[in-house]
């Protein structure tokens, strides 16, 4: 049986509209270990069922508090009991869960994409990525449907104006296919870069099948999709 975990809502934060972080603070965090890009599993009591809902740690290991961002889903549970809750309330998970990690950066050029609360996934890869020695070249493709939902902006530009062999690009309103297929696949013959795709429905395996069918490696090319 996988261990239970209790972790209290220490804050919360509107980071963006229908868009929060909730800041958990566990009793031991030396006792609880993940890997950037894992994901939890939280059993939240709702209308007298218990409902099971995953979400991927949007902090890094090595900070003091999990953080766990998402949307605010019309007629959804698990979003709207979360979005319920204050500071001092006690969310159970277990965990953690899930293969898209970024524990051993690879000696290659790293290419990270997210759609929407996907960066909660890639936002802890890539600070893992920007602390690893190395001089490859680092890419962020960031995509949300305006400016305002572009989540950890500010942190963002702040490691691109950092760090030399870091890229941040945002994509507001437009589709990340065509900028990633200019770029990357029909841009160059270049077929040695690593990608990390994580973001909601059809444009993650979409993404993945174009890149692998240009010639990339398979095990170059790691995805998530919600």
């Amino acid at each position: 049986m996988p261990v239970t975990y209790e972790a209290t809502i220490e804050r919360i934060a509107e980071i963006a509209p229908q868009t929060r972080s909730f800041f958990l603070r566990l009793p031991s965090r030396s006792q609880f270990h993940f890997k950037a890009g894992q994901f939890l599993s939280f059993s939240l009591p709702v209308g007298g069922a218990t409902l099971t809902r995953p979400y991927t740690v949007a902090s890094g290991p090595e900070d003091e508090l999990l953080e766990i961002c998402l949307n605010l889903v019309p007629n959804g549970p698990g979003s709207n009991y979360l979005f319920g809750l204050q500071a001092g309330d006690v969310l159970r998970f277990t965990g953690p869960w899930g293969t898209f990690t970024f524990e051993h950066p690879p000696d290659a050029e790293c290419v990270f994409i997210s759609e929407g609360t996907g960066i909660a996934a890639i936002r802890p890869m890539l600070r893992r990525a920007l602390t690893a020695h190395g001089s490859q070249g680092l890419h962020l493709h960031q995509a949300a449907p305006d400016r305002d939902h572009l989540l950890y902006s500010v942190e963002l530009e702040a490691a691109a104006a950092s760090h030399p062999r870091f890229n941040y690009e945002p994509l507001v309103a437009r589709s990340l296919q065509t900028p990633i297929v200019e770029r990357y696949i029909d841009g160059d013959s270049n077929r040695s870069r690593h990608f990390f795709i994580c973001g909601v429905g059809d444009i993650v395996p979409q993404l993945r099948d174009r890149l692998r069918h240009a010639g990339y490696e398979r095990r170059a090319v790691q995805y998530e999709k919600w």
